[in-house]
């Protein structure tokens, strides 16, 4: 996907919209998604508090750097490492800190939900044209009937079962849920859902203020944002940090308004350049500095 990328726009090409491109808009953007991850970081606290455990916030804010960071190797691998960090350094249960990342996802979810709703609302006719071209519903309607058909055969063997395999799993799914139910357990239920919210905010607002780094983009409809800002998202959940899909996710988005090839993939480069340099730089130090800030529990 990177050389399919670079085969649209060439090096040369993208480092000359780098060169023009206004650092302030940049600057702004990664100030707003650092602000993001550092939301998240403070709202984990509230999902483990229930189930008593209160964890110190800078393991917290390392422990999400560390998770972006980790994704860039294999999709969804950090959320692993997460939980197994919070094992390690705050004694929580894996299944249960991986339980209460699965019911943070959910809510996040929930969020992109409402989004996507928005930009359905506002431009309808123009994904609707998009979906229809791309995907046979019958296919897809099929294929999610499988999907369940095959989880609900796998609980119903789960539960039945008396094997040791199967018991261990069930003990780990049963963590998994307790994690995923203290979403509902939280005394700060209006904190959360605040801080959701501001994560999201902070996520679209970071999108659409780098949108003014090039004169290109500068102008762009708001629903083209929300609709380049999905595509983005969805590149991200299925690759190792959207490494190569990323400027391809907007273009495909912002060539449905028309925006021209070459600034819509310059601006997917720099708007995933900008966030993974902040990326490797603080999950970089997150992962040197986590053992030096645990090392007296450790001793």
């Amino acid at each position: 996907m990177v050389w399919f990328s670079l085969s649209k726009v060439s090096v040369e090409e993208l480092l000359v919209y780098a060169k023009n491109a206004d650092y302030t808009w940049i600057l702004l953007g990664m100030f707003l998604g650092l602000l993001s991850h550092l939301s998240r970081a403070y709202r984990w606290r509230f999902q483990l508090e229930p189930m008593g455990y209160k964890i110190k916030l800078g393991n917290s804010i390392m422990a999400v750097f560390v998770t972006y960071l980790i994704n860039y190797t294999i999709p969804r691998a950090g959320e692993v490492a997460r939980a197994s960090l919070l094992t390690n350094y705050e004694n929580v249960p894996f299944e249960k800190g991986f339980g209460t990342i699965v019911a943070e996802r959910i809510a996040d979810m929930l969020v992109m939900l409402g989004i996507i709703t928005i930009t359905l609302f506002l431009e309808f006719e123009f994904i609707y044209n998009f979906l229809i071209e791309k995907f046979d519903p019958i296919k897809l309607i099929i294929t999610l009937i499988g999907l369940v058909v095959l989880i609900l055969v796998f609980f119903r063997f789960v539960k039945t079962s008396h094997s040791k395999i199967v018991l261990k799993i069930r003990a780990f799914v049963n963590g998994l849920i307790e994690g995923a139910l203290s979403i509902f357990k939280m005394k700060k239920k209006g904190a959360f859902i605040f801080h959701t919210l501001f994560i999201w905010g902070m996520y679209v607002l970071m999108f659409y203020v780098t949108s003014f780094s090039l004169e290109e983009t500068s102008n762009i409809p708001f629903a083209a944002i929300l609709i380049g800002f999905i595509a983005a998202s969805f590149s991200i959940a299925a690759t190792n940090g959207g490494i190569g899909s990323y400027p391809l996710a907007i273009y495909a988005a912002f060539s449905i308004f028309g925006i021209a090839e070459e600034p819509s993939i310059a601006f997917g480069w720099i708007m995933w350049a900008s966030q993974t340099l902040m990326i490797i730089i603080f999950g970089g130090l997150s992962l040197i500095y986590l053992p030096v800030f645990n090392r007296k529990k450790q001793q």
